[in-house]
C-alpha cells in the first residue's frame, strides 16, 4: 500500500495578503454596513460598535477602531507580531470602508431580510478570506483565544457568552422584527465559516 505524503503548506506571498486583506475588509464592511442600514445588529465587537453608535450618534466605523484596541497586546502575546499587524490593517480597513459606502449608494429602501442574509453572507466570505491570510477581524475571537490558553476556559465558551450580552443589549435598541433578521444572518454568517474554514482543509 503506498503511502501519501500531505500537501505542503506554502505561504502565501505578500502580494497576495496585500490584496485579499483589503478584498476581506471591503466585504465585512459592506455587510456592516447593510445591517446598519436596517437598523440590525451583529455579533462580536462590530456588534457593540453598531449599538454604541445607536445609542451616541458616534459613527460605526470610529466606534468599531476605538473597541478594539485594548484586543491588540492580547493579539501580541498570543498571535505574534505579524498576526497582530495585519489584524490592526484589517480592523482600520473595515472602520474606515464602512464609512465609505454610504457616500456611493443609497440603500434606505433595501428589505431588511434581504439585507440581513446579504450581511450574513459577505461578512462570512470576507472573515474567511481575511483568516486564510493570517488576520482577524479583531474583537471577542482574540479575548476567547487568550482566555482560553491562559485560564482553560474554552473559547467557544467565551465567545458565545460575550456574544449572548451583545443580543442581549441590542433588546432594547432594535426592533424585534429587525432583531430576527439579524440573527438569521448570523446563522448564515456563522455556517458559511463551519463550512469554508475548517483546520486541515485548506493549505494556503
Amino acid at each position: 500500500m503506498s503511502v501519501v505524503d500531505p500537501p505542503i503548506a506554502e505561504r502565501h506571498a505578500l502580494w497576495e495578503d496585500a490584496l485579499a486583506l483589503p478584498s476581506g475588509a471591503f466585504l465585512m464592511s459592506f455587510g456592516l454596513f447593510l445591517l446598519e442600514q436596517i437598523g440590525g445588529v451583529s455579533g462580536g465587537l462590530a456588534g457593540v460598535a453598531i449599538l454604541g453608535g445607536y445609542w451616541t450618534g458616534v459613527s460605526f466605523g470610529l466606534l468599531f477602531f476605538l473597541v478594539n484596541l485594548p484586543f491588540y497586546w492580547l493579539a501580541v502575546r498570543r498571535m505574534g507580531w505579524t498576526f497582530t499587524i495585519k489584524t490592526l490593517i484589517t480592523v482600520t480597513l473595515v472602520a474606515v470602508l464602512a464609512e465609505v459606502h454610504g457616500l456611493y449608494m443609497d440603500v434606505s429602501e433595501v428589505a431588511p431580510l434581504y439585507a440581513a442574509i446579504f450581511a450574513g453572507l459577505a461578512i462570512g466570505v470576507g472573515m474567511i478570506m481575511i483568516f486564510r491570510h493570517g488576520a482577524s477581524a479583531g474583537g471577542f475571537g482574540i479575548l476567547a483565544a487568550y482566555m482560553q490558553d491562559r485560564h482553560g476556559i474554552r473559547a467557544g465558551y467565551v465567545q458565545g457568552a460575550l456574544d449572548i450580552v451583545v443580543v442581549a443589549a441590542s433588546l432594547a435598541l432594535v426592533e424585534p422584527f429587525i432583531l430576527l433578521c439579524s440573527v438569521l444572518g448570523a446563522v448564515l454568517l456563522n455556517l458559511v465559516l463551519a463550512i469554508n474554514h475548517r483546520p486541515g482543509r485548506y493549505f494556503g
